[in-house]
C-alpha cells in the first residue's frame, strides 16, 4: 500500500450507526502519513472515535513507519503488544496506488464497489501522542495488478470479533477482502 487514502463526510452516518458512537471527519481525499486520522477504538461502554497521527518512528528506524505486514504483526517486537491490546479500525472511502504505464506514474483509486465505507485495520501506539500504523496483506487478484500489497480491511459483520478476539484468533481477518468488493478507477 502506497500511503494515501481518502475520507469524506459521506461515510459519517454509516460509521456512527455501525459503532453506535458519534463519528466525525473533515473531508480529506488525500490523507498522507503524519496527518491526523480518525479511527474507531474500544471504550468502556462500546466504541469511540480516536484521532491519531498516521505513522510511528521507533528509535531504531530512520524513517516513519506507516504500515505493518499482517503476516508478522503478531510476532514483531515493534507491533506485537499493540496488535494484542490496541487494535483500531480506520473508516475510509478508499485508497490510492500508483502504477507505471508507458514510463509514467498513473494514479488509481480503490473504493468499495457499492460506495460503502471501508474499515482499514490498524494498531494504536499511545505515548506523548497517539499514533497509528495500518496493516497490509497480500493483494487479491484485482489489486495485485497495481501493487504487491493492499490494506487489510475488516468487513462490518466482523468488527466486534476484530476488537474482542485474542490476537491469535485473528488470522482469518488478515486476508485480502474479495476482489468483487473493490472498484478501481483511474484518478487525476
Amino acid at each position: 500500500m502506497c500511503g494515501r487514502f481518502g475520507v469524506s463526510n459521506s461515510i459519517v452516518t454509516r460509521v456512527s450507526e455501525l459503532f453506535n458512537t458519534p463519528f466525525q471527519v473533515e473531508d480529506n481525499l488525500n490523507l498522507s502519513p503524519s496527518q491526523h486520522v480518525a479511527c474507531i477504538s474500544p471504550s468502556a461502554d462500546g466504541y469511540q472515535q480516536t484521532n491519531a497521527l498516521w505513522g510511528i518512528k521507533p528509535d531504531w528506524s530512520k524513517k516513519l513507519i506507516i504500515n505493518a505486514q499482517s503476516e508478522t504483526v503478531k510476532q514483531k517486537p515493534t507491533f506485537k503488544n499493540a496488535f494484542a491490546q490496541q487494535r483500531c479500525l480506520v473508516p475510509c472511502n478508499g485508497w490510492y496506488e500508483w502504477r507505471t504505464e508507458s514510463g509514467k506514474k498513473v494514479k488509481y483509486y480503490f473504493e468499495h464497489a457499492d460506495k460503502q465505507p471501508l474499515y482499514m485495520a490498524g494498531v494504536l501506539f499511545a505515548s506523548e501522542r497517539t499514533e497509528l500504523v495500518t496493516l497490509t496483506t497480500t493483494p487479491n487478484p484485482k489489486c495485485s495488478q497495481y501493487h504487491k500489497r493492499m490494506p487489510v480491511f475488516v468487513y462490518p459483520e466482523n468488527t466486534d470479533f476484530w476488537f474482542n478476539a485474542k490476537a491469535e484468533q485473528l488470522s482469518p481477518l488478515l486476508l485480502p477482502i474479495h476482489e468483487d468488493t473493490i472498484c478501481v478507477t483511474k484518478s487525476d
